[in-house]
C-alpha cells in the first residue's frame, strides 16, 4: 500500500498553481505548505502527495503516479484543468485497455512528470 508520494520540482509558485488547479477536480486539496514543500490530500492528517523543490531536478525518466478518481467527468475535469494550468497532454480521457472500466487521463505537469487520473467505475 501507498504511504506517500514526493516529486522534485523547481518552480513551486508554478507547480502549486498547476496542482492545485488539477488536483481539486479529483476531490484533493492541499494540506499543508513548509516552504519548501507542499503536501496534498484530503484531510490535514492525511497528506499522501508532496512537491519538493529542488534546484535542478533533472529527468524523470519513466516516473509516473496515479490518482484515483471518483467518476469519469472528473477525468475530463483533471485533463482540461491540467492543460489550462500549465501541463501538456500524454493520453487524453479515455477507456483504457489495462481491464475492465479502466477510464483514464495522462498529462505532464510543468516539470515534465507523469501524471494520471484513473476511474474503474462502469459508463
Amino acid at each position: 500500500m501507498l504511504d506517500h508520494v514526493s516529486i522534485g520540482i523547481t518552480d513551486r509558485e508554478k507547480s502549486k498553481a498547476f496542482y492545485d488547479a488539477v488536483l481539486s477536480t479529483i476531490g484533493l486539496r492541499k494540506v499543508a505548505d513548509y516552504g519548501e514543500s507542499v503536501a496534498y490530500g484530503s484531510l490535514r492528517e492525511d497528506p499522501f502527495f508532496w512537491l519538493v523543490e529542488h534546484e535542478d531536478i533533472g529527468k524523470a525518466q519513466g516516473f509516473h503516479f496515479a490518482f484515483r478518481a471518483p467518476d469519469r467527468a472528473s477525468i475530463h475535469a483533471f485533463h482540461a484543468a491540467a492543460l489550462t494550468n500549465g501541463g501538456a497532454d500524454n493520453g487524453g480521457p479515455g477507456k483504457r485497455d489495462y481491464e475492465e472500466n479502466y477510464y483514464a487521463a495522462f498529462v505532464l505537469d510543468p516539470d515534465g512528470n507523469k501524471i494520471e487520473a484513473v476511474c474503474f467505475k462502469p459508463e
